[in-house]
This record gives structure tokens, C-alpha cells and sequence, in this order.
């Protein structure tokens, strides 16, 4: 019993050295922010150092703390490997918050069965989506992030990646738009406004490197961070939208749109699963990304290309 309060102890201080704070620990261990005040107590008695001091309104690591980092970060997860390798998993008992970080235009088309697969044989466990934001391998490292779910940048060597589908972009433009009709050329394509997606705010990307190539420009009027608003920008104006076609594809019912394919060449999006290799030998990680897999295979067809199969 010793030890299994000692490991306990071990998590819940990797939690506060990882997250920097009382409350962040708390949500990622599931335990109410008084109870991880009460375990950094224990904490602070047993090691004999603060570990977390007031700097203003947050709290900062002592020289201890950080030296501790990265040892309490590994023993806890070979922790967890010996132990996982010692007893099966019971999926139906298994309590634990997966945050995974991924597109929007990913979200959508597959957190519902993601869900639904999860909840089949693990009702307890809580799937928690988190938004792309700066991807590096840091919050992978510090357990953070469990899954990263997207077109993966680079994210370090040591990452494990794994192909999920591959996706190309389509046009999206209102019905009775006149890019409806008839073919889609180069110039008609740049004769209409566009509205271009950018987290950053850019107004210019490869679309606009491939017109300039061919001797054409495009006006973007409107700037957005995410697909789904450029979808619905272009539903309710004269602009023209870019957007996955899988995820054009999951939009088609729910909107009056037509869809076509670019007149110029854009490239191909892999969409794939990135995750550290302190969770290779953890089950239940095992596990999460097998209904990754699944899930991802249900999201398999767009509007213009009808039913394709996932990558293998």
C-alpha cells in the first residue's frame, strides 16, 4: 500500500512540476484544487523545499523543482511502464482525461465517434480536445498533450508518427454562386473575392504562390483562423472559401454550397497522429490510438471524389 501512496505522491508531483500550478495539477489528475493543495503540502514536508512560491498572481519553481523536472517526469513514467506491463488493462475501471490537440476541420468529422468508440468500453475515461496552437514537442514531452492530431509539422526525431488518411483542398462557394456552373479556370478563380485561413493572419499562402506563377492574382477580402469559418463566410457572401474535401464532405448536408476542384495545384494533406514515446508501452495510450485509427476511418469520403479509404 506504501507504494502505491509513494507513486500516487510521484504523479501528483510531476502534475504540479509539469503544469506550474495548484489548478492546472489538479485538472490533470482529476482531484479537486483542495486536494492538490493538500498533496503539495505532503510535498513540500517530505522533500523539505516549497517547490512552488508566489510570484504575483501565479506561482514559480524553486531551483529544486526544476532540478526535480525531468527526474520526476521519467521515473513516473517508467513507473507506469513496469506497471502497465504487469497487469492487463481494464478498460471498463480505467479513469483517466486524454487531451488530445488537433484541427477543428478534424474535430468535428471525428469526435463524435471517437467518443462513442471510447465510451463502448471505457465510460469513465474523458476525452478532452484542445486547439492547435504553437506545435512543438514540449507539450508531447510534458504529457500535456497525449495525441496530436493534424498535418503534422516537425516535431523532433524521438516523436512517433503515424499516418491516419490523406486529404486534398477543395472550393467552396454559396449555390447560385457563378463558380457553380461550369468549368472552374484559373481566371475565374481569381476573378472572385476569397476568403484565405490563416491562425497567424496571413493573407497570402501556396494558392496565391501557384496563381503567381501562372501569371494570375487573387483578391482575399477576409481573413479567418479556422475552416469552418471560411465555410460559413462563404455561405452568407459572394467569396470563395478553400477547405479540406473530407471535411467539405462531413459539411455537405448542412448547408446550401456547391464544392469544385482548384484549377491549380495544391499539396497533398496527410493527416496523422503524433505522439512521445513515453506512452509507447502505457495500454491505455495504446489503446486511445487504436480509436484514433478507427475513428479515422469512418471520415473517408468528400464531395467530389465520393467514398475513398483511409491511409493504410
Amino acid at each position: 500500500m506504501q507504494s502505491t501512496i509513494e507513486l500516487s505522491l510521484l504523479e501528483s508531483l510531476d502534475a504540479l512540476l509539469s503544469s506550474g500550478s495548484v489548478g492546472g495539477a489538479a485538472e490533470r489528475m482529476g482531484v479537486s484544487a483542495p486536494a492538490m493543495s493538500r498533496t503539495l503540502a505532503r510535498l513540500r514536508a517530505a522533500l523539505g523545499d516549497p517547490l512552488l512560491v508566489r510570484a504575483g498572481r501565479g506561482l514559480v519553481p524553486t531551483p529544486r523543482a526544476v532540478e526535480l523536472r525531468d527526474r520526476v517526469r521519467a521515473l513516473v513514467a517508467d513507473a507506469r511502464a513496469v506497471l502497465g506491463a504487469a497487469a492487463p488493462l481494464s478498460r471498463s475501471a480505467l479513469e483517466r482525461t486524454f487531451t488530445v490537440r488537433a484541427s477543428e476541420a478534424f474535430v468535428g468529422p471525428i469526435a463524435a465517434r471517437l467518443t462513442e468508440l471510447i465510451r463502448e468500453e471505457a465510460p469513465r475515461v474523458l476525452l478532452r480536445f484542445a486547439p492547435e496552437g504553437d506545435e512543438d514537442v514540449a507539450a508531447l514531452r510534458d504529457g500535456t498533450i497525449d495525441l496530436d492530431l493534424g498535418v503534422q509539422g516537425p516535431l523532433g526525431p524521438e516523436v512517433r508518427v503515424q499516418t491516419l488518411l490523406r486529404d486534398h483542398l477543395v472550393g467552396v462557394v454559396r449555390r447560385g454562386h457563378p463558380l457553380a456552373r461550369g468549368r472552374v479556370t484559373v481566371a475565374r478563380f481569381a476573378a472572385h473575392p476569397h476568403v484565405s485561413v490563416s491562425r497567424r493572419g496571413r493573407p497570402h499562402g501556396p494558392i496565391d504562390d501557384e496563381l503567381g506563377r501562372l501569371g494570375r492574382r487573387r483578391t482575399v477580402a477576409l481573413v479567418v483562423p479556422s475552416f469552418y469559418g471560411a465555410f460559413f463566410a462563404a455561405v452568407a457572401s459572394d467569396m470563395v472559401a478553400i477547405v479540406p474535401g473530407r471535411f467539405a464532405g462531413w459539411l455537405a448536408a448542412l448547408a446550401p454550397v456547391r464544392y469544385f476542384a482548384l484549377p491549380v495545384r495544391t499539396p497533398a494533406l496527410v493527416i496523422a497522429q503524433a505522439w512521445h514515446p513515453r506512452f509507447d508501452a502505457d495500454p491505455a495510450h495504446r489503446w486511445l490510438r487504436g480509436c484514433v485509427r478507427e475513428a479515422a476511418r469512418s471520415f473517408v469520403g468528400d464531395p467530389l471524389r465520393g467514398p475513398t479509404a483511409p491511409a493504410g
